[in-house]
């Protein structure tokens, strides 16, 4: 007879915590029917350290303090501007790495969006923080993008491939699945709607 294994809640019910991200993302209107989408990302180290190449100490508080900002628009869904600041960083040097965000400029929010952003500014080519946080800030670009436009009432749609953005949801997750109950349930909302009033 095998113990039961501890809910991981309760291993850290009474622990210290070690190190914290924080990620924010909003987005706000701007003209031209765009948003600007502003993310931000806080890494804190929670407990003093010391550094395992020279055993220099390092004392808590926060290690990355990142911010990007990306104008969206267009359609299909695209990155028309970028930029970034890294007001906390734990070496100088990496603050070299802000302008790679400009490579972003052009890149439709899309299927493939995380693995384009790396290729564009992961590696070398830039931080792997500031990457992370791009990539983080795909999916909120496109709710903030749809909030705007949602705010004012439109023709219900006559047939699926009339609904906006449909193909970035498709198969993103388990609710959006092919073929799944959700997909169904929203064509048959729609072949509803289509039907002529007696």
């Amino acid at each position: 007879m095998t113990d039961k294994p501890m809910p991981l809640k309760a291993m850290i019910e009474n622990a210290t915590p070690l190190h914290r991200r924080r990620i924010t993302v909003t987005t706000y209107p701007v003209t031209d029917h765009r948003v600007v989408v502003e993310g931000e990302l806080l890494d804190e180290r929670l407990v003093e350290i010391y550094r395992h190449w020279d055993s220099k100490p390092r004392s808590i508080g926060p290690v990355h303090g990142l911010i990007v900002r990306l104008l969206v628009g267009s359609y299909p869904i695209t990155i028309l501007d970028a930029e970034a600041q890294m007001p906390t960083v734990p070496n100088d040097l990496c603050r070299d790495a802000d302008t790679s965000v400009k490579k972003v400029i052009g890149t439709q929010i899309r299927a493939g969006y995380s693995e384009h952003i790396r290729d564009l500014i992961g590696g070398t080519s830039g931080c792997t923080h500031l990457t992370h946080l791009v990539v983080v800030m795909g999916p909120p670009a496109l709710h903030g993008f749809w909030t705007l436009y949602a705010q004012s009432p439109r023709p219900a749609p006559k047939s699926l491939e009339e609904v906006e953005g449909l193909e970035y949801l498709i198969n993103s997750c388990h609710l959006w699945q092919e073929g799944g109950s959700y997909l169904n349930e929203l064509k048959q909302i729609i072949a509803e709607q289509a039907k002529p009033e007696k």
